[in-house]
């Protein structure tokens, strides 16, 4: 093995990657596998460099002149008169050669200036650091038209280099070392996304093992506890429902239409309509690829339901038997979640997720051990995301609907059981609609595939988030129409919270430089982004979630105060986004580093204002 050349500790000259600039950097450590030193430059970026692109200090001394080493004798050109009048005087070759060395000297002061003195402008370090914020300007705030490449104001010094290089007098071997030197490929690692890929998950969410298995069997006994509390005449927290006998809660034909389901919206996914987009780079650089057609999906499940109701066919089956649908949805979810850890076990490094690759199983299978597992072109997480469950929560409500009209025989539904499907119809209608938008969130980039997502979008989502209807089919409540009123402007408001909240932030990632959000204001990061510090996002720094919270009080709202069960919703959910922003807290300060304390001291407020 060859023995490292620079020690811990020792200030040597960095070359910057993919650059011929050399920086004052510090080594650090050094990795005998790879052969590469860790060094860190003065503003706090850490690189991996290879031994080739690091050189002494000494070795950027500016080397004197030697042109002058000539005596003065022989620069005189006084001996050229006694010279026969055919030779050509020797003053005038010395002086030629001189002036060639005066040149040549010249440019390698002009050349070895550049090496020592970096221009830090045409390079950012800092976007190679996510740990620690660098290279901020003073002013932080910057309006989104403000982004100039600086670049430009440079172009003069750059055409002055061209010039030179084009015209130099070095010899043909300095030259073509030039060229090897451009030519020969310069491999650099940043040390943080050497850790991302490598690197097992040291923090642990969800209580961490304890925690995730405690989950598992919690969150489907949640589940059931609620939708048998619902079938109660006193649906009181006191009063314990009885337990069912196991045998009826399977059902074969049930858990058939529960594959049905899955299978046929899974036929809607592959079919050749909608874009096709691109997601946020991975690790690896590599872009996936999405079709967006979740609302032809959409479209084409409610013809599918208006043939079925045509024909006369009791979608109120769904009320008769939901504790089985539960069931049979909870088992499938199980298996899946089964398979998903399988197959990640041969997954590549890589491919694995950042948040779910400790190397415990509970916590793996839980929270999912492959960041983005596809069969082919079919990307499991994404499609389970939003079709089978969201939309299942609308037919479910339907048939809540249509439930209660055959048991109270009523002509029309209730008042409260219109707002309630009415309100969440919307809310799947926008998701679908925007479902390009999902691709940025957390679930898509951050975590993994398991049992925590696999549960929770096909069981928890349709099951939990229609116990609403459900509670309004075996307990009916009247309100007037001016309470209706109240409570449609209430869902609104947090409607218009959220809707406008998520479209100026994915607006502005989309393109900061839109002319549309001129009026922006942001703060910039090391990574390149900025943090909106203006509009809904200056507000507080989770204007979505406070819109999607107001909106879950006006879903429960319709159902009156006589119990509180109608009201888990929105309990649960304030309880999920608060642990979700800060979860969301902890990413971003892992992330963004000063400039996130900054963003943080310019809005204070979290989700509530002027509370939380």
């Amino acid at each position: 093995m060859p023995s490292r050349k620079f020690a811990d500790g020792e200030v040597v000259m960095g070359r910057w990657p993919g650059s011929v600039l050399y920086y004052e950097v510090q080594v650090t450590s050094y990795d005998d596998v790879a052969h590469l030193y860790t060094v860190k430059y003065k503003d706090g970026t850490e690189l991996a460099l290879k031994e080739s692109d690091i050189r002494s200090q000494s070795s950027f001394k500016h080397r004197k002149s030697q042109s002058s080493s000539s005596s003065p004798s022989r620069r005189s050109s006084s001996r050229s008169r006694s010279r026969s009048p055919g030779r050509p005087a020797k003053g005038r070759r010395r002086s030629a050669s001189q002036s060639r060395e005066h040149k040549e000297d010249k440019k390698k002061t002009i050349q070895e200036t550049s090496l020592a003195l970096p221009v830090l402008v045409l390079f950012k370090p800092s976007e190679n650091n996510t740990k620690r914020y660098n290279g901020e300007p003073e002013s932080t705030e910057k309006n989104a038209t403000s982004c100039i490449i600086l670049e430009q104001k440079l172009k003069p010094d750059l055409e002055i280099k061209r010039v030179l290089e084009q015209y130099s007098l070095r010899s043909r071997k300095d030259d073509k070392k030039k060229e090897e030197i451009y030519s020969e490929k310069k491999t650099f690692v940043a040390v943080k996304p050497i850790e991302k890929v490598s690197t097992k998950t040291k923090e642990m969410e969800f209580g961490g093992r304890i925690g995730t298995f405690t989950l598992i069997f919690f969150l489907p006994a949640t589940v059931f506890y609620l939708l048998l509390m619902c079938k109660q005449d006193d649906p009181s927290l006191l009063n314990l429902p009885p337990l069912p006998a196991l045998e009826s809660l399977w059902d074969w034909r049930v858990f058939g239409v529960v594959l049905l389901w899955f299978f046929l919206q899974a036929a809607f996914y592959l079919l050749p309509i909608g874009k096709v987009v691109e997601g946020l780079p991975l690790s690896s650089g590599r872009r996936l690829q999405y079709r967006i057609n979740g609302f032809y999906a959409f479209i084409l499940t409610a013809a599918a339901v208006g043939v079925l109701l045509y024909f006369e066919f009791e979608l109120h089956y769904l009320y008769d038997h939901l504790m089985q649908f539960a069931v049979s949805a909870a088992a499938f979810s199980l298996a899946l979640s089964i398979y998903l850890y399988v197959r990640s076990l041969k997954a590549p490094e890589e491919e694995l997720a950042p948040g779910g690759n400790s190397g415990y199983f509970i916590y793996d299978f839980f929270t999912g051990h492959e960041l983005n597992p596809r069969i082919g072109s079919f990307d499991l997480k994404y499609f389970c995301e939003l079709r089978p469950g969201l939309i299942g929560w609308v037919v479910i409500n339907l048939a809540m609907l249509l439930a209660e009209m055959k048991i109270h025989n009523l002509s029309v539904p209730s008042l409260s059981m219109i707002l309630v499907n009415s309100f969440q119809l919307l809310y799947v209608v926008d998701a679908l609609w925007n479902e390009e938008a999902v691709l940025t969130t957390m679930d898509i980039t951050h975590d993994g595939f398991g049992f925590m997502l696999a549960f929770g979008d096909l069981v928890w989502v349709p099951f939990v988030y229609s116990l609403q209807a459900f509670y309004l089919v075996g307990h009916p409540t009247t309100i007037t129409w001016p309470v209706a009123a109240a409570i449609t402007v209430l869902n609104c408001i947090g409607y218009y919270i959220f809707r406008s909240a998520n479209s100026q932030k994915n607006n502005f990632r989309r393109n900061p430089a839109d002319p549309k959000l001129a009026n922006l204001k942001f703060i910039s990061t090391a990574t390149g982004k900025g943090l909106l510090v203006t509009g809904w996002w200056g507000f507080v720094r989770h204007p979505n979630y406070l819109g999607d919270i107001i909106m879950a009080l006006a879903w429960s709202l319709p159902c009156g105060f006589n119990h509180i069960l109608p009201y888990f919703y929105v309990i649960y959910f304030i309880c999920l986004l608060v642990h979700r922003e800060a979860r969301d807290e902890h990413h971003c300060k892992q992330k963004y580093g000063l400039a996130w304390e900054r963003y943080c001291q310019r809005v204070p407020y979290r989700i509530f204002p002027y509370i939380y």
